[in-house]
């Protein structure tokens, strides 16, 4: 299961994922003013109850759905300038099914989504991934030409330089992570971190890749480098759920 996950994460994500991240980002989106509101999203007055099946998927879905947040101007351009909107045969409920998808299907290079057997398929999602797959060489032309009127090397670089700062710290601070006490004790952790090639250091400035050390007010916390967060994810600790990200 943990490969799978990994492989889904890669290639696309599960019907549900892309729901629950819409009706995330739906939530969240940046409202327009009435005369500037190009792209319509539909009626947002009632927050939706989301239910997750694990905390992979509710991760995932957030990240997904901030993603999709984080990049809606450059989205709603993409999308409008391919004319793949307005489309008729999609209503304004499903418009941030559309982003969250176009943001995926963009971070993939516009690679077909890998189908996995077990999921449980969803239409509205199989509709709207059809619609943009139809158009992927426009969407990836209006992309392109996003970029050279930004003159950007990718679309990071399009985003506003606060904004491309914060991202940087952020992804230069440890990662903590919660040992599951009711699944594994914490000495059990260690000696399975031991065994993965981790050693545990007294604190981050003696950080050196395979590192780790406690958290100085919380036993049950483990503190990483930044940079190990995709291996740390296919550790059977984590896709068991024994260690858990903050």
């Amino acid at each position: 299961e943990k490969r799978t996950m990994t492989l889904i994460e890669k290639n696309g994500y599960h019907d549900s994922v892309y729901m629950k991240a819409a009706k995330i980002f739906q939530g969240i989106h940046t409202a327009k003013r009435k005369d500037r509101m190009l792209v319509r999203y539909g009626d947002d007055s009632v927050s939706p109850t989301l239910t997750f099946k694990d905390e992979y998927s509710q991760r995932v879905s957030y990240e997904l759905a901030f993603s999709a947040l984080k990049y809606q101007d450059l989205l709603e351009e993409i999308l409008l300038d391919s004319c793949v909107y307005p489309c008729q045969s999609i209503p304004d409920e499903l418009t941030s099914l559309l982003v969250v998808m176009l943001y995926d299907l963009q971070d993939r290079k516009f690679q077909a989504r890998e189908i996995f057997d077990e999921e449980e398929p969803v239409a509205e999602v199989r509709k709207i991934e059809r619609y943009l797959y139809s158009f992927r060489t426009k969407l990836a032309a209006a992309l392109a030409r996003c970029r050279i009127k930004h003159d950007a090397l990718s679309i990071e670089y399009i985003l506003p330089e606060t904004i491309r700062k914060q991202e940087q710290r952020a992804s230069a601070l440890p990662l903590c992570a919660w040992i599951n006490t009711l699944k594994i004790s914490c000495q059990d952790v260690f000696e399975d971190l031991k065994k993965k090639g981790f050693t545990r250091v007294e604190t981050v400035s003696d950080f050196h890749h395979y590192t780790y050390c406690m958290d100085q007010h919380c036993h049950d916390v483990l503190v990483f480098p930044s940079s190990l967060k995709e291996e740390l994810l296919n550790l059977d600790l984590f896709a068991d759920c024994k260690l858990l990200l903050q």
